[in-house]
């Protein structure tokens, strides 16, 4: 018996909702069918704009944008996982009034970060919070393709009781081997000892975690500073940034020219720096690329240091004019940061600059 080949949903039909999957507080994935039995056609990693109430908005309704968590290997439903942010009202809405049953309109699917057409055999995903909606797509779409998988994948969060999607991806991990799952939080649940990565994601963790990184595309995705964190740890390893591919919470982009212009400041090895260690009346003429410590050696100053990775803190000084650019791995604080405090083995100077040594 043959059966006659289904449509492909076009968005001028509305989706109806079939289930409501809460994953932890103020998260839930919604699951929508297309009410003709039309099925879905999107690459992995793509977005869709719903139209959601919003009363006491202008026209009663908010527009907003979730990436697709479903695999487009799975076409009858389409899925996206929506977090509430305290300040949220369409997500708010979902959480707190979204039924099965219920119809919404729906614009899209829509954008450019995808895996789709990529030809590397290794990947990278590396993700803070919601921003694993897109690797669970892409990574659902290889496992059901059954495509031989070289993916590690990397996911921050706040504790591990907000991991989305930990226990299907071990469930995953623990079938096909190719799927190495690494899992960031900031803080312990209580009473629940954790013995994975702790802290904030950095330049350590990463050669821990995927120590041929220099051979694998990146795909990232998270709140704007962790993804500069990300690309800032990259660049600072010598990855080669074509291959890196990052999608925003805040601004999915649907063509090329919709990119934004990452504007990222990499210390250049052709370009000159100046420093002035003020205490000593020293002055260092050094390329961008060389280090504030490297810089004061050169000139016979001796600023303590331990570990050279921006770690243990040692080399911490004030900085009192100029710029550099830093990139640690926890041994300095957000605070000593803000009150002008660098750390010398893992900062670049750019410019002028001058530092109290």
């Amino acid at each position: 018996m043959t059966y006659p080949a289904a449509a492909t949903w076009q968005d001028h039909e509305m989706l109806e909702c079939v289930s409501v999957v809460p994953e932890m507080p103020n998260t839930a994935s919604f699951s929508f069918r297309a009410p003709s039995g039309a099925l879905f056609d999107y690459q992995p990693g793509q977005f869709l704009t719903l139209e959601i109430p919003a009363p006491g908005q202008p026209g009663g309704v908010v527009h907003r944008t979730y990436t697709i968590s479903s695999s487009p290997s799975r076409p009858r439903s389409i899925t996206i996982t929506a977090k509430a942010q305290p300040d949220s009202i369409g997500t708010r809405w979902m959480l707190d009034n979204l039924q099965p049953g219920m119809r919404m309109k729906a614009i899209g699917p829509a954008g450019l970060f995808t895996n789709a057409e990529s030809r590397a055999r290794k990947f990278l995903f590396i993700s803070a919070g919601s921003g694993v909606t897109p690797m669970m797509s892409m990574t659902t779409c290889m496992w059901d393709e059954g495509r031989d998988l070289d993916v590690v994948f990397i996911n921050c969060a706040k504790r591990p009781s907000e991991i989305i999607f930990r226990q299907r991806l071990e469930q995953m991990a623990s079938r096909m081997p190719g799927l190495d799952l690494k899992f960031v939080v900031e803080e312990p649940d209580r009473y629940s000892p954790w013995t994975g990565y702790q802290g904030q994601f950095n330049q350590l963790m990463l050669g821990l975690m995927a120590p041929d990184y220099l051979d694998r595309e990146v795909y990232c995705c998270g709140p704007e500073p962790f993804m500069t964190a990300v690309r800032e740890a990259l660049a600072g390893l010598g990855f080669d940034m074509d291959n890196y591919h990052q999608e925003s919470f805040g601004a999915p982009v649907e063509t090329e020219a919709d990119q934004p212009d990452l504007d990222d400041v990499i210390p250049d090895d052709d370009s000159s720096a100046e420093i002035l260690f003020a205490s000593s009346g020293v002055t260092a003429r050094v390329a961008e690329t060389d280090t504030v410590l490297a810089a004061a050696r050169s000139v016979g100053l001796n600023i303590p240091s331990g570990c050279t990775f921006g770690v243990c803190g040692t080399c911490k000084i004030k900085k009192t004019a100029g710029d550099v650019h830093m990139v640690h791995n926890g041994g300095i604080s957000e605070d000593d940061i803000e009150a002008g405090y660098i750390l010398a083995c893992c900062s670049n100077p750019i410019g002028k600059v001058e530092v109290e040594v």
